[in-house]
């Protein structure tokens, strides 16, 4: 019987009929009627086809074939070959073979894996499994390979030696197996070595057999024997080739370590290269918890808190390393290792993964097209780019297999003889060799061509070297600054001397010396270059970068960044020129360096719905009950975009309202984040509070600038936080509390969250003393306690304080019913000339008591505090909506001042002139103050300004209360 060998070239043809007669002898000798049942099972279309493709283009899975006849039958008989595998089928069916009475490990674990790596060759060469399911189904054929072996021997060890057990838990140990490399990304190819590495939770000893020993030596003992199990080439072959050789200290070291040694090393020893190979770390066996506690221990080394640009470098140097091995080895048309290859495809993806992966936990995954997928979604990639890495890498990947199922070999090398190059060709869907090579060369070229972009080195770009006119070393003199445009070349001398002889610089390694010596030459010269294009003072600008260069030197993957980025250490130094608030936040907080790389969102301040959109994104992956991370990300969220709006501001980009409601929308955001987080931390304990509808029964009232949507850069929050379910019973949970006590403690929650230090300081300063009774007062109100005190016992302090008052986050109901009361009280008849006495009196006060805390000498006027400044004006809008919104409720509508000046000109309740001079007045007053602000200044200036301004605010002062 002939094959229906189809369009297969003639040659291919010829392989896959000899292979054919030689399968249906062997079938024949060893049963008569099987060959018939062969012959039979092939007659019909599509599978003779198949047949055909699979003996043409692998050798491999023809002599399988030969050897063992009823592999075949058995393949065709159950279907296999035509559908893809269930979840955990292979493990089921090799766990079935293994409890047959009589089972021997290694011939069960080998014959397992002849009979998938069959259907695995067969449907991936013909074309009825993608990629990924290829990769899968090897990945999944060495998880069970290893869990089974593992239970097996471990089983038989403790028989013998007695249950390893942990010396300070008493708990039961198991060997954790470690995958890296491709089977820890579950991304196996079909002829591969497997990567592993052997840990156990802790030290103790074995307990109750005859020969008791440490759990290191028992341990060590099943780890050998696994690796036997696997590796050992019997009559049947062998499982999987093992290579232990990316453990700790490689081949010299231990076989096995535990938890504690293994954190201990990559903490103290983790070289670069473990970074990246730790990237695609899985544990296959063990402990859940136990495996989950050890991966969180290394996950610090593979992935830092900031932003680790000095992987760039480390990459480079194994790039060079493997190109250099490439040329040596002639290794040129090796699909992995080559130009283009394989290996650069994973490293373009693993290099974002360091660089960015400790901030944003997208990254942090083994598998490689999500993680493509994820640089694109963070533009770290254009979506371009990530397209064509995936379709190289995808289209690389099954020449691998093509590679590797033409003799089971683990080869990644093009063949050199004709059969060979065009049975690949035949496998990938080509006609020929010219053609597939063709294609070949257009995917590695794309891939060559991203990863140069990537990791091309900046010594050649634009940048002026300034090594030859502005050394960092002992050459450095007044006479070459002054001589490159440093006015104040002493002084700036002097400050470059003391980083230089810190005690900071002088304890660095080699490698952050070098990294600095090649920084401050070029942090100089840009701030030459900034100056002579008009932007501002050289000297200024690196005196202000100096305590950048000092707070990361020891970190020096950021000055990494900045050489990287031309364009952003530009920007940096620009900026830090402009206002030194901004160099001050770098300062503190450097990994805000990355928000300098992305210069078109750098220069832009998001509306809400972006700012959700983004701040959702950064938290979606964090565990909801990590307060730790969340506090961590809402803190960056925050600095990245007060930075943003910062920037815009200094740039001209935004005038003051746009500034302050972008300030106020950020705070608004992050307090929305900030209550789910809450919520959920105390729901997760106590369960929820019966609730009347679908809100939360609990509502964030701001007052003060975050309620008049005047916030600047370091105002506090002036808030009150008000519930309706006093009489509404207890939470759901098991440890059911109090609906009120149930709020309260949300309340203490959110403080805490938003003023707990980390790293990063702060979240805001929370100011509570606005809310009814005070300090003295309930943390959190209910609506009817709210109301009765407003409406029986509140100061006509706090009824002007309720002028700013307005809702920022929880539910809306309870807010509606908040704001109601807040109308009503507002809107009450007041007797006119008392509350004059009393909005006059207070103000008269709060001068007496603030104006001499600023200090001031004469002929200078505090923006804020002045007479005619800031207060005044607010005190005024405050006197105008108590005594008139019973007569004009529009006035008690707005929390903001410009709107409801807005509305008493409208009204006639001022003259629209005196409104217009009033806006204009505090609209001049708080820019001035935001300027300030960033060039960290006091809200001072000279009596000589703001003349007309002050007098028209006093003017309309002493027409409402006299002088």
């Amino acid at each position: 019987m002939r094959l229906a060998t189809g369009d297969l070239p003639s040659s291919l043809a010829a392989a896959a009929d000899t292979a054919w007669d030689e399968i249906l002898k062997m079938a024949g000798r060893t049963e008569r009627a099987l060959s018939k049942r062969l012959q039979a099972g092939v007659e019909q279309t599509p599978i003779g086809e198949q047949l055909a493709r699979v003996l043409a283009t692998s050798p491999f899975v023809a002599e399988l074939l030969r050897r063992h006849p009823t592999l075949l039958l058995e393949a065709l008989d159950s279907g296999l070959l035509q559908r893809s595998l269930k979840p955990g089928e292979q493990h089921n069916e090799l766990q079935a073979s293994l409890a047959a009475e009589g089972a021997d490990l290694h011939r069960v674990l080998r014959q397992h894996r002849q009979r998938h790596m069959l259907r695995i060759l067969w449907r991936d060469f013909c074309r009825l499994a993608d990629t990924l399911e290829t990769v899968r189904d090897t990945s999944a054929l060495a998880d069970s390979s290893i869990q089974l072996a593992l239970d097996e021997v471990q089983r038989e060890l403790e028989q013998r030696h007695g249950v390893p057990l942990g010396r300070d838990s008493g708990a039961p140990q198991q060997l954790i197996v470690i995958a890296l490399g491709k089977l820890g990304a579950a991304e196996l190819n079909v002829s591969s070595d497997i990567d592993l590495m052997f840990a156990f939770p802790e030290s103790g000893d074995t307990r109750g057999g005859a020969t008791p020993l440490s759990n290191e030596e028992f341990f060590t003992r099943v780890g050998r024997r696994l690796i036997e199990s696997l590796d050992k080439t019997t009559a049947d072959g062998f499982v999987f080739r093992v290579d232990m050789r990316l453990r700790p200290y490689g081949d010299s070291g231990a076989l096995v370590h535990s938890n504690a040694s293994l954190e201990a090393y990559y903490q103290d020893q983790g070289r670069d290269w473990e970074r990246y190979a730790l990237i695609k770390a899985r544990p296959v066996t063990g402990n859940p918890a136990q495996s989950a506690a050890l991966m969180a221990t290394l996950r610090p080394f593979v992935y830092r808190r900031y932003v680790d640009y000095s992987v760039i470098e480390s990459l480079r140097s194994m790039k060079e390393m493997i190109a250099a091995e490439v040329r040596r080895k002639g290794l040129e048309d090796n699909i992995k290792l080559g130009p283009g290859g394989i290996r650069e495809v994973e490293f373009i993806a693993q290099c974002f993964q360091l660089i960015r992966g400790g901030r944003d936990h997208g990254l942090q995954q083994p598998q490689l097209l999500p993680a493509l997928a994820e640089c694109a979604r963070l533009g770290c990639l254009p979506h371009h780019a990530v397209d064509e890495l995936r379709s190289a890498y995808l289209f690389l990947r099954d020449s691998e297999h093509a590679l590797q199922g033409y003799l089971d070999r683990q080869t990644q090398t093009l063949p050199k003889d004709d059969l060979g190059r065009l049975s690949l060709a035949v496998t990938l869907g080509f006609a020929d060799w010219g053609l597939y090579s063709a294609a070949l060369s257009v995917q590695r070229e794309r891939v060559a061509e991203h990863f140069r972009a990537l990791i091309a080195r900046r010594d050649d770009e634009a940048i002026a070297q300034p090594a030859a006119t502005l050394p960092w070393g002992d050459d450095l003199a007044p006479e070459l600054l002054a001589g490159r445009g440093f006015r104040d070349a002493l002084s700036t001398f002097e400050a470059l001397q003391n980083l230089k002889h810190s005690r900071r610089v002088l304890s660095l390694a080699a490698e952050g010396r070098d990294r600095l010596e090649r920084f401050m030459p070029r942090v100089m010269q840009a701030c030459v270059e900034m100056q002579i294009c008009g932007e501002g003072s050289a000297d200024l600008a690196l005196t202000r970068l100096l305590p950048l260069v000092s707070a990361v030197v020891r970190r020096s993957a950021y000055l990494v960044l900045l050489l990287e980025n031309p364009n952003a250490l530009q920007d940096l130094v620009r900026l830090s020129a402009a206002s030194p608030w901004i160099a001050e936040q770098m300062s503190r907080h450097p990994v805000l360096l990355d928000e300098l790389l992305d210069h078109v969102s750098l220069f832009s301040a998001p509306d809400r719905g972006a700012l959700r959109d983004e701040l959702r994104q950064r938290t979606a992956r964090l565990e909801q009950n990590d307060l730790e991370a969340q506090m961590d990300a809402l803190r960056y969220f925050k600095a990245a975009h007060v930075l943003r709006v910062a920037v815009s501001e200094v740039s001209g980009r935004l005038p003051l309202m746009a500034v302050s409601d972008k300030l106020t929308l950020i705070a608004e955001v992050i307090l929305e984040q900030v209550l789910a987080v809450a919520w959920a931390d105390l729901a997760s304990k106590y369960g929820e509070p019966a609730r009347a509808g679908d809100g939360l029964g609990f509502a964030v009232f701001a007052y003060g600038k975050m309620g008049g949507i005047e916030l600047g850069y370091g105002s506090d929050l002036d808030l009150v936080f008000l519930h309706d379910a006093e009489h509404r019973g207890v939470t759901d949970g098991e440890r059911s509390i109090d609906n009120s006590v149930f709020f309260t403690r949300l309340g203490q929650r959110m403080v805490q969250i938003m003023e707990a230090r980390t790293v990063m300081g702060l979240l805001y300063e929370v100011d509570l003393r606005l809310r009814p009774s005070g300090e003295s007062g309930m943390l959190v109100v209910s609506v009817q306690g709210f109301e009765t005190y407003q409406l029986e016992a509140a100061w006509t302090w706090e009824h002007q304080a309720l002028v700013r008052a307005r809702f920022v986050a929880g539910d809306p109901e309870v807010a509606a019913q908040v704001d109601r009361i807040r109308r009503r009280v507002l809107c009450l008849p007041r007797d006119e000339a008392a509350l004059r006495t009393d909005v006059a009196g207070m103000r008269t006060k709060m001068r007496e008591h603030l104006l001499p805390q600023a200090g001031l000498s004469a002929g200078e006027f505090d923006l804020k505090q002045g007479g005619g400044g800031i207060v005044d004006i607010e005190f005024m809008v405050q006197y105008a909506v108590l005594a008139w919104s019973h007569r004009e409720p529009e006035l008690a509508r707005w929390s903001d001042n410009v709107r409801i000046l807005e509305a008493l000109g409208r009204e006639g309740l001022f003259e629209q002139q005196e409104c217009d001079a009033l806006t204009s007045a505090y609209l001049a007053f708080r820019s001035a103050a935001h300027q300030l602000s960033l060039q960290q200044q006091p809200a001072v200036v000279s009596a000589d300004d703001f003349v007309d301004s002050r007098a028209a605010v006093c003017a309309k002062w002493n027409a409402l209360f006299g002088r």
